[in-house]
């Protein structure tokens, strides 16, 4: 259990990128009070996992409708993986632009939190390790990323920037990694199942 629970929590990890995201956030919430940013914080938790558990839920369901097979899943969204690292790897700075003032559940809750990395990865993790894994990882991710985004302010201070942006490029090196090994096994399960 542990194992699968691990397995399940690696890939999830870095699709959720919550490092990464830390200082999009801590730049949208400067000069916010903090029961503000705590407010903020909470929303997109909420939102994040309501659309992450769902699509675990429904996802498979889904599919079946559209006759897509895990395989046919594992390679698009492997692709769409390796695309999102391979953006992130090359442009330095992620310049996102939103309207207003009202972002906790968007862009926060989704897609900064769980966007299509993290649902394309939660669905092949349910068929790969099973949904009480992945549910448990899923959940611990996003929470992990509400704590640090509760705690910005101070971690901006010791990780500055660049530290920031360094480890932001590693797990996107480690994402494009998973979704050629997605890729890899989305192949084989087709081909095994012609």
């Amino acid at each position: 259990m542990w194992k699968e629970l691990l397995l399940a929590f690696i890939p999830l990890f870095v699709a959720v990128d919550a490092i990464g995201v830390l200082p999009i956030f801590a730049s949208f919430t400067q000069g916010l009070k903090k029961k503000q940013k705590i407010d903020i914080v909470i929303q997109s938790i909420i939102t994040a996992a309501t659309l992450a558990v769902s699509f675990i839920f429904l996802g498979k369901a889904v599919f079946k409708f559209l006759g897509i097979t895990i395989g046919d899943f594992m390679v698009a969204g492997g692709a769409i993986l390796f695309c999102i690292a391979i953006g992130d790897l090359m442009n330095p700075f992620k310049k996102r632009r939103f309207a207003g003032h009202d972002f906790d559940a968007v862009p926060f809750g989704t897609p900064l939190i769980v966007g299509p990395a993290v649902l394309t990865t939660s669905l092949i993790i349910v068929s790969e390790h099973g949904v009480y894994p992945t549910l448990i990882a899923v959940i611990v991710n996003i929470v992990f990323a509400g704590i640090l985004f509760s705690y910005s302010d101070n971690l901006m201070k010791i990780f500055g920037e660049a530290g920031s942006k360094a480890l932001s490029k590693v797990t996107s090196l480690l994402l494009a990694a998973i979704a050629v090994m997605m890729i890899r096994k989305g192949i084989f399960q087709i081909c095994g199942v012609l």
